[in-house]
C-alpha cells in the first residue's frame, strides 16, 4: 500500500481535527464520544501498522515503504522504516489505545485531554519514520508541546514548574542539535537521512578558539546530538526533569512519557550518533560507559530514599535506560540486540508500573508509600499484577526485562569489564528497591483504616494490563520476534561502524 507510514501516522491527527471541529459541548455525552473516538483512532492506527509489520522484509536492511515527496523552501517529506525503527512504530501504536484506555476516568476537558495524546502519537511515530532531517526536528521537538500542555493542565500541584522544567531542558538540549545539522547540510549539502549516513564527516582532529579538538568536526557534531538525546533518555547528570514530571503527570502521561518518548533518545544515538559519527562515537564511548554505570548505581539508590511510588519507578526508568545507552556504544551485535530489547521491554514494563500506581491513586488519591500496606488482603489480583510487573521490572529470567539487561551486559562485557562489573550491581540493586516498595505497598496485615474499603482492579482495569503481561512474557521466552527482525539491520550499522574506524587498532576495543 501507498503512503502506509504516513496514513499510520497521521490518523490520529486526523481524529484530532474531527474533535476540535465538530465535537460541542462538555457534558457526560460530549465526553463519551471524545473518549470513544480517541480509542477508535489508536486502536485504527494499531491495526493499520500490523501490515508494516508484516510486510516488513528483516533481511532487507535498507529502508522500507519509502515514500518521498517535495514540500517547502526545497525541502523534501520522506518516510521510511528499517529493522531499527520499525519496532518502535509497532510499540508506539500498541500502547496508544491502552494509553487511552487509562484514561477512561478524566472528566476535566476531556475533548482537550483527547486532543493531545492524539496529536502526541503522530508527532512519536513522525520521529520514528522521518527519513529528512529537518522533518525528523520537527516531529522531535513539537512532540513536547502536547506532553508539556499534559503535564501543565491536567498534572498535579507543582504541575506548572514541572511542565517548565521539562520543556526547557529539553528544548535547551535540541537548539545544540539544530545548530549541528544546519552545520551537517552546509557541509554534505542535504538533509536526506540515507545520503548522509553515507557521507564521510570530517574527522580530522581542529583547533577551535584555542581548544584542540580530537574528532575535529564528528566530535563537535557528536557533541551536540549527544546533549539533546541524553537529554531526552535521559542520562546522568542532566536527569533531574524526569522525577518531576513524572510525578506531577496523570498516570495516561507518565506511561507515554517513559514507555515511548523516553525512546527517542536511545534511537537519536542509533540513527544519527552512531552511523553518522563512528569517529567521534569511539572516541567518546569511554565517557558514555561511565556516565550510564553512574547512572545505574546512583538512580538505583536515590530509587531507595524515595517515599513517593511515582518518583521510585522514574529513578527505575533513569537506570534501566543507562543499560541501553551502555549497550549502543558498546557497538557490537549483542549490545545494540540489548539496548534496543531493553527499550521496546521497558516500554511494556515500566508503561505497566505507572499504570499500577494509577490503579491505587484513583482509589486514595496518593502516591505516598506509607499511606500503603496490606493490599493483598482487599487486592490480590492487583497484588498479582504488580508482582508480576516488579519481578520483570528486576529482570526475572522468562520475562522480557530478563533479555535485555542480559545482552546489554554481554555486549559491554566484551568492550569494558570494569564497566560492565560496576554496571551489574545495578542489578541487585534493582532488586533490592523494586521489592522494598513492593512489601511495603502490598504485603503485611491490613493495618490502615482507610484501606478497609479499597476494592480490587475492575475488569477495564484487567482488560488493560493483559496485553501488556503477554508482551512481557512473550518476549520473555521468545525473544526471537524481537532480535531476528532488528537483528540484520543492527549487524550492518555495526559492520559499518567498524570499518569507519582507523585501522590502526586505537578504538575502545583496545582499552581494556
Amino acid at each position: 500500500m501507498d503512503n502506509l507510514l504516513s496514513i499510520i501516522t497521521f490518523i490520529p491527527a486526523v481524529a484530532a481535527a474531527i474533535l476540535a471541529l465538530f465535537l460541542r459541548g462538555d457534558d457526560a455525552a460530549a465526553q463519551r464520544n471524545a473518549k470513544w473516538l480517541a480509542l477508535l483512532a489508536t486502536s485504527a492506527t494499531f491495526l493499520v501498522s500490523i501490515f508494516v509489520l508484516t510486510g516488513f522484509d528483516p533481511a532487507n536492511t535498507g529502508f522500507q515503504f519509502v515514500e518521498e515527496h517535495d514540500w517547502i523552501l526545497g525541502l523534501k517529506y520522506k518516510m521510511g522504516v528499517d529493522g531499527i525503527s520499525v519496532l518502535f512504530v509497532m510499540l508506539t501504536t500498541f500502547l496508544m489505545p491502552i494509553t487511552i484506555a487509562a484514561c477512561w476516568g478524566v472528566e476535566t476537558r476531556v475533548k482537550e485531554y483527547m486532543i493531545a495524546f492524539l496529536m502526541l502519537e503522530t508527532l512519536m511515530l513522525g520521529v520514528f519514520c522521518a527519513l529528512d532531517m529537518v522533518l525528523f526536528y520537527l516531529f522531535f521537538e513539537a512532540g513536547l508541546i502536547p506532553m508539556f500542555l499534559i503535564i501543565g493542565i491536567w498534572g498535579g500541584k507543582e504541575r506548572i514548574y514541572a511542565a517548565f522544567k521539562f520543556f526547557l531542558y529539553t528544548f535547551l538540549g535540541s537548539v545544540l542539535m539544530l545548530v549541528a545539522m544546519i552545520a551537517m547540510y552546509l557541509d554534505a549539502g542535504t538533509t536526506d537521512i540515507p545520503q548522509l549516513l553515507a557521507h564521510n564527516f570530517a574527522s580530522d582532529d581542529m583547533v577551535l578558539l584555542g581548544f584542540h579538538i580530537v574528532g575535529g568536526l564528528q566530535t563537535l557534531l557528536f557533541l551536540a546530538f549527544f546533549a539533546s538525546f541524553a537529554v531526552k533518555m535521559p542520562m546522568w547528570p542532566v536527569h533531574t526533569w524526569l522525577p518531576d514530571a513524572h510525578v506531577q503527570a496523570p498516570t495516561a502521561g507518565s506511561v507515554v512519557l517513559a514507555a515511548i518518548l523516553l525512546k527517542m533518545g536511545g534511537y537519536g544515538f542509533l540513527r544519527f550518533s552512531l552511523p553518522m559519527f563512528p569517529i567521534a562515537s569511539d572516541l567518546l564511548a569511554p565517557l558514555v560507559f561511565w556516565m550510564s554505570a553512574i547512572a545505574i548505581v546512583y538512580t538505583s539508590l536515590v530509587a531507595l530514599a524515595q517515599s513517593d511510588m511515582k518518583k521510585l519507578i522514574a529513578y527505575s526508568s533513569v537506570a534501566h535506560m543507562g543499560y541501553v545507552t551502555m549497550g549502543i556504544f558498546a557497538a557490537n551485535q549483542q549490545g545494540i540486540d540489548g539496548a534496543i530489547f531493553q527499550m521496546l521491554s521497558h516500554g511494556f514494563i515500566s508503561g505497566a508500573l505507572f499504570l499500577c500506581v494509577g490503579v491505587i491513586y484513583d482509589r486514595m488519591h496518593t502516591r505516598e508509600i506509607d499511606a500503603y500496606g496490606g493490599l493483598v488482603n482487599r487486592m490480590p489480583a492487583y497484588a498479582l499484577v504488580f508482582m508480576f510487573f516488579t519481578m520483570a521490572n528486576v529482570g526475572l529470567p522468562g520475562t522480557s526485562g530478563f533479555i535485555g539487561e542480559f545482552l546489554t551486559l554481554m555486549g559491554i562485557f566484551q568492550v569494558n569489564t570494569w564497566v560492565a562489573a560496576f554496571a551489574t550491581t545495578g542489578v541487585i540493586l534493582s532488586a533490592a528497591y523494586a521489592l522494598w516498595l513492593y512489601r511495603r505497598v502490598v504485603m503485611g496485615e491490613l493495618v490502615k483504616e482507610g484501606l478497609r474499603s479499597i476494592t480490587d482492579m475492575t475488569r477495564r482495569e484487567k482488560a488493560i494490563f493483559a496485553p501488556l503481561i503477554a508482551m512481557t512474557l512473550l518476549l520473555g521466552v521468545y525473544p526471537s520476534l524481537v532480535t531476528d527482525i532488528i537483528g540484520p539491520s543492527v549487524g550492518a550499522l555495526v559492520s559499518e561502524h567498524q570499518a569507519a574506524l582507523p585501522p590502526s587498532g586505537d578504538t575502545q576495543l583496545a582499552q581494556n
